[in-house]
């Protein structure tokens, strides 16, 4: 009986098995930190979008202060615009708590905006769609849920956090154990 299924070497598969076994241990490992220290986990996301940000910063003013091909406004812009960034994440790792509690109602704005915006679109979709039953379904809960999301972005963000730490525990445990069965068959 013949296998549809490519064979692939021995150094592949470990290859496959490492990463999937990497990958599911730091998801899982991230999913832990989610569930146990919400607010330490979601500060310390908040300190590394700060980092980035004078990061990205310190790049937009390098281009405009070195750049030889760049015209004058260009170059401007790219330092003003790096300055900017420089500041943002200055002012944000001083300030950690509250730029992360803006960072949850901006997120939380955000989502409520798209998940409104996707139920309407979902609803425009319904002459050409054949799954109209499930298509006005999926549009009325994503309008629910936007609004919903709109008069408590902060708690419908601390929410989506604790979905996402489930999420990562969970298929980051898959992942772990994906690792130890990958390959069993393929050889």
């Amino acid at each position: 009986m013949m296998s549809t299924e490519p064979v692939i070497g021995r150094p592949a598969v470990n290859a496959l098995r490492t990463a999937l076994g990497i990958g599911g241990v730091l998801a899982a490992v991230v999913g832990v930190l989610i569930l146990l220290w919400p607010g330490k986990t979601l500060s310390f996301v908040t300190v590394i979008i700060a980092i980035y940000a004078i990061a990205a910063g310190l790049v937009y003013a390098g281009l405009g202060i070195f750049s030889t091909v760049r015209g004058g406004w260009s170059r401007v812009g790219h330092i003003v615009l790096g300055v900017l960034f420089v500041i943002a994440g200055v002012v944000a790792l001083f300030n950690i708590t509250l730029t992360r509690d803006w960072l949850l109602l901006f997120v939380g704005v955000l989502v409520g905006i798209m998940w409104i915006i996707e139920g309407v679109v979902s609803l425009s979709t319904l002459e050409t769609g054949r799954s109209r039953p499930w298509t006005v379904v999926f549009a009325v809960l994503s309008i629910v849920a936007g609004i919903v999301i709109l008069f408590a972005p902060v708690w419908g963000t601390l929410v989506l956090w604790w979905l996402l730490g489930i999420s990562l525990l969970v298929l980051g445990v898959m992942n772990i154990v994906r690792a130890f069965t990958f390959g069993s068959r393929t050889i």
